[in-house]
């Protein structure tokens, strides 16, 4: 594309060779041949981006999301962190406590949890935990257990607060490079009613939905099974019912569909770390922590657990200087339709010089 002095100096030398006049470039004639220069330069620009965005590998925004559209998807928007908020007294209580709906509490870093349910800590008790999640959606909602342990405004009677759990399930809105491979993806692999694509697809198309896999005639010739989890993990039986409906109505003749949740392979972690400079053992150790825990949700179905790949996503933590996984011995190979679980997180200090 020609910049404006290009097209300007162009003009320029045009009109002398049509007229042979030099024009100043401070004459009226001058000043009026730059301005349509830089016009005709802002249609290049206009054309370029218009060029991009007819095409879904060069689409942004909104135009991604037509080109989407038109491929039955759409973009994932931001979800927000699930778990559960537990409610103490310091002895047992001589009677009930009311812990309200929409109750506050806080990280040290003022990440907010809400409780989305009602609960009640009963006399002769000294806790009661509660469904929550994050106020806002996103990410930074994914917090480690015992990380939450601040009241906004505590309950009458309530003396503290904690999450037994980490807190998970939380995503950004999903960017325009994930999208776009999405819809590049439809083109690579064309469903045509019967095929993986088909029934992957066609579950990808939940919003609930996190991973689909295709297991092709578990039962014979005609049956196949389609194993979906969502970003918590296995989905809930509901979700299940609604994809078994969908699929059911769209099938093969004589074809068996079972929609099924993933089967769980708990995975137990030893990592050893050191902090960056600047950063404490404690803090170090909780980035991990952070990291790990929001590595293990629903959109691993089916993948390996790769020694070098944990390694990856720890050192790749800005508090961490070094690191070292030492259980499991070995990468853990899993079957389609077979979900990692984080189950028992040892995080330790790296012994050793830098």
């Amino acid at each position: 594309m020609k910049s404006i002095e290009e097209l300007y100096s162009g003009m320029l030398a045009d009109l002398c060779e049509r007229t042979g006049t030099q024009i100043s470039g401070t004459s009226e004639m001058a000043v009026r041949l730059y301005a349509v220069a830089a016009q005709i330069h802002a249609l290049y620009v206009q054309g370029e981006w218009v060029a991009r965005q007819c095409f879904p590998q060069t689409a942004q925004g909104e135009y991604l999301d037509r080109h989407a559209a038109l491929r039955g998807l759409s973009r994932r928007g931001a979800a927000r962190a699930q778990g559960t908020l537990c409610f103490l007294v310091d002895g047992a209580s001589g009677s009930d406590l009311a812990v309200p709906l929409g109750t506050v509490c806080m990280t040290a870093g003022q990440m907010r949890f809400v409780t989305t349910q009602a609960g009640v800590l009963r006399a002769g008790t000294t806790s009661v935990t509660v469904p929550a999640e994050a106020a806002e959606p996103g990410e930074a909602g994914n917090v480690p257990a015992e990380t939450v342990l601040t009241m906004a405004v505590a309950p009458v009677g309530i003396r503290r607060c904690s999450n037994p759990a980490p807190f998970l399930g939380g995503m950004d809105e999903e960017e325009d490079e994930a999208l776009r491979q999405r819809v590049l993806e439809t083109f690579r692999r064309m469903p045509n009613g019967a095929n993986a694509a088909f029934y992957e697809q066609g579950a990808m198309s939940f919003e609930q939905v996190a991973a689909a896999q295709v297991i092709p005639r578990p039962r014979g010739k005609g049956s196949v099974d389609v194993v979906v989890s969502t970003l918590d993990g296995v989905p809930d039986q509901n979700l299940l019912a609604q994809l078994e409906e969908y699929f059911q109505a769209r099938r093969e003749i004589a074809v068996d569909v079972k929609v099924k949740a993933p089967v769980p392979r708990t995975v137990d972690l030893t990592i050893k770390v050191r902090p960056a400079e600047g950063y404490t053992q404690a803090e170090a150790q909780q980035a991990v922590r952070r990291a790990v825990e929001g590595w293990f949700d629903g959109r691993r179905l089916g993948k390996s657990v790769l020694r070098a790949e944990v390694s990856s996503l720890v050192f790749g933590q800005e508090e961490v200087g070094n690191c070292a996984v030492t259980a499991p011995a070995g990468d853990m190979a899993l079957a389609v339709g077979e979900l990692p679980r984080l189950g028992q997180l040892t995080v330790a200090a790296l012994e050793g010089t830098a």
